[in-house]
C-alpha cells in the first residue's frame, strides 16, 4: 500500500469512527489529516487535501481548538494560521471522553436532578416517571462516575511514574 492510499484509508476510517462517537465526520477527518500531517497545516492546505468548502474548515477548525485537540501553531514570516494536532493518543482520548462528559453527560445529569427536585410525587404517573427519571440518572451517573475514574486512574499513573523518575534522579 502507498503512503498516499493509507494515508486516504486512515482519514476516512477516522471519520466514521468519529461519527459514532457523536464528532462529526468532516471534523474527524480534519483531525485526522491534522494527526498525519509531519508539520502544521493552513486552511488553504486542508481545504485542498479533504476537498471542502472553506467555511466547513474554518468552522471545524474552531471546533476542534474548543475540545483542545488541536492548536494553532505560528511560523515567523507567515501571515496564515497554521493547525497542529495533539499527537498523543492518550491525550486525545482523554480529551474526547471529557468533552463528551461535559457536553452530553453532565446536561443529562443536572436535568434528571432538577426534575427530581421540583416534580412532586403526587399521583402515580409522576411517581412512575420520577422512578424512570431516578434509573436514567443512575445510569448517566454511573457512565459519569466511569469516565472519571478512568481520567483519575491516568493521572495517579502518570504521577506515580513521574515521581519514580524523579527519585532516580
Amino acid at each position: 500500500m502507498e503512503l498516499q492510499e493509507a494515508k486516504e484509508k486512515f482519514i476516512h476510517t477516522w471519520g466514521t469512527l468519529a461519527t459514532q462517537w457523536g464528532i462529526n465526520r468532516t471534523m474527524s477527518q480534519i483531525h485526522a489529516l491534522l494527526l498525519l500531517s509531519p508539520s502544521a497545516l493552513n486552511a488553504d492546505q486542508i481545504m485542498a487535501e479533504l476537498q471542502i468548502s472553506r467555511g466547513n474548515v474554518n468552522m471545524n477548525l474552531r471546533e476542534l481548538m474548543s475540545w483542545n485537540l488541536i492548536f494553532k501553531q505560528l511560523i515567523p514570516g507567515e501571515r496564515k494560521e497554521y493547525f497542529v494536532a495533539e499527537k498523543d493518543i492518550w491525550k486525545v482520548a482523554r480529551q474526547i471522553a471529557k468533552e463528551r462528559r461535559r457536553r452530553e453527560i453532565e446536561p443529562i445529569i443536572n436535568t434528571m436532578e432538577e426534575i427530581k427536585s421540583e416534580l412532586a410525587p403526587d399521583t402515580q404517573e409522576k411517581k412512575e416517571m420520577l422512578k424512570i427519571i431516578e434509573d436514567i440518572g443512575k445510569v448517566t451517573q454511573f457512565a459519569n462516575d466511569t469516565i472519571e475514574s478512568v481520567l483519575k486512574a491516568e493521572e495517579s499513573w502518570l504521577l506515580s511514574n513521574f515521581l519514580k523518575i524523579f527519585k532516580e534522579h
